[in-house]
């Protein structure tokens, strides 16, 4: 038997010593802490046997400030495999190799991964475990940085884009998965931040920890900077996995369709006594949102931050929705800031991606108040009504209850677009609500009355007979039809499979000027 060729043994050697990383030594103290190694994070995203790796051998080309060492693939595996048999790109940050800190030649790779998959026309998948730019590279970090920053941008609304932070991002860092889709994070694990506890403590005096100030509970809560928080790599990896079902490879694709088994025309009699005689009194939104969908298909996003309104992707009928709501059981379902921000962007990742949008809408309007005013609330606000409006993909909504004022029409109304609105018995669709009519409309009437309180009373009963029906928008052309509750699921199901094949395009333009 021939002796095998030095250099294919000198080739298996360079493959060996590149996927040791950074060593033994460091590979044991990484997953020590119950971290996955970039490997095995890859190994668990893809499916088995179907990663190639690009760029195993690319290195830094810098010499200063000690860096004469040398790691094959300068601290991130980059390639593409697939995922339920579909193609996707990702790159994974080892931080076995000098921190997974970022330089030149790393931020090549990954901007070069991202383009591979723009043209490919797949998602894109970020593994972040790095402690930032690589300082011993000086600006060439920062061009490595800025080339993935660019990409970003470029592709957004492309490709999905998503970022798994599972370790440090921190600094310029953070930027990236800012800008793309979805970012999960794990918690006790990963952290982003723009400037650390350290440099905090210097410039304001303040003390913090990095969990406290960049934590996934911060992220998900205070911030609304990240989508979903998970308790390991293991659960994060299998959220991506989940969440990409949901997905289309691209903008010009459609969601895939997937057999959830669950009748179209199941129907749930307890929606029809769902919410409360009392208009005051609240119900559960999140438990109309799942007796609707398919079972068990609702991943709420963001689901600790403005938790007056909730957003999601769902199936109905198999194919993938997004799922906008406001939630009546926390701050009367009253829009804010906060909220505005997460339904717009929402909005906007669903219509980037030919997912239609099924809207409940219960709000009694804009959060009244000072700090409100003062932070911008109409300019958070005019983020919904424009997202809506220029969102091209079939809108659905449905006004379980109160429909007030700007909050009903930012909320998909049909005047601003909405392709179907359906009403429940119970909707009340008006200005303001009736005390507050009573109010402007009658004031002298109840002030001159024997009974100013009997009066008021009666006013508001009777504007709200009249008025706070839903037969009175449906008279008028504002609603499409009004339906028992337990009916919903059954007509947004034909409905969405009506507007399957819906066309619909906006002016030409170079692009909008959305009120940031």
């Amino acid at each position: 038997m021939p002796e095998e060729d030095p250099r294919i043994l000198e080739l298996r050697e360079m493959r060996q010593k590149a996927r040791l990383a950074g060593g033994e030594e460091r590979i044991a103290k990484h997953k020590a802490k119950g971290k996955l190694t970039a490997r095995e994070r890859i190994e668990q995203l893809l499916d088995p046997g179907s990663f190639h790796e690009i760029g195993l051998y690319a290195t830094h080309r810098s010499e200063d400030l000690g860096m004469t060492e040398k790691y094959p693939g300068d601290g991130v595996i980059t390639g593409y495999g697939t995922v339920d048999g579909r193609t996707i790109y990702v790159y994974a940050q080892d931080f076995t190799v000098m921190g997974g800190s970022l330089g030149e030649t790393q931020g090549k790779k990954i901007a070069a991964i991202m383009d591979m998959a723009a043209a490919a026309g797949a998602p894109v998948i970020g593994l972040i475990d790095s402690g930032g730019a690589r300082i011993n590279e000086g600006v060439r970090s920062l061009y490595g940085y800025a080339q993935i920053f660019q990409r970003n941008a470029w592709y957004s609304g492309v490709i999905p884009q998503i970022s798994l932070v599972l370790g440090p991002c921190a600094g310029g860092a953070a930027y990236s998965p800012a800008v793309t889709d979805m970012i999960i994070m794990v918690e006790k694990q990963s952290f982003m931040f723009l400037t650390g506890p350290e440099v905090i403590k210097s410039v304001t005096g303040e003390v913090v920890d990095t969990e406290s100030l960049g934590g996934a509970d911060v992220h998900l809560g205070i911030s609304g900077t990240a989508h979903i928080k998970t308790q390991s790599d293991v659960e994060a990896i299998a959220m991506a996995r989940k969440v990409l079902s949901y997905l289309p490879s691209n903008n010009v694709e459609n969601p895939p369709y997937v057999d959830t088994g669950d009748d179209p025309n199941r129907m749930d009699n307890s929606l029809n006594t769902i919410v409360p005689l009392d208009p005051s009194e609240p119900y559960n939104m999140h438990e109309v949102i799942e007796k609707i969908v398919d079972n068990g298909t609702f991943i709420e996003l963001q689901a600790p931050f403005a938790r007056n309104a909730i957003i999601g992707l769902a199936r109905m009928g198999g194919y993938t929705v997004g799922i906008v709501a406001q939630e009546p059981a926390f701050m009367a379902g009253s829009m804010d800031i906060d909220s505005a921000d997460k339904i717009a962007r929402f909005v906007q990742f669903c219509d980037s991606f030919n997912i239609p949008l099924v809207t409940f809408c219960d709000s009694p309007g804009f959060l009244p108040g000072v700090d409100q005013e003062h932070r911008g609330v109409i300019r958070h606000g005019a983020k919904v009504l424009y997202s809506y409006s220029n969102a091209t993909v079939p809108k659905i909504q449905i006004i379980t209850r109160k429909a007030y004022g700007g909050a009903y029409i930012v909320m998909s109304s049909k005047v601003m677009g909405a392709d179907i609105s359906f009403a429940w018995p119970s909707a009340e669709i008006a200005v303001m609500g009736p005390e507050g009519a009573a109010n402007i409309l009658y004031r002298k009437q109840i002030q001159e009355a024997e009974d100013p309180a009997a009066e008021r009373k009666k006013i508001v009963e009777e504007y709200r007979k009249k008025f706070l029906n839903p037969y009175a928008a449906a008279a008028d052309g504002f609603v499409d039809d009004v339906i028992e509750p337990r009916e919903t699921r059954m007509r947004v199901i034909a409905a969405l499979a009506a507007l399957r094949e819906k066309a619909a395009s906006t002016p030409a333009r170079k692009h909008g000027n959305i009120p940031l």
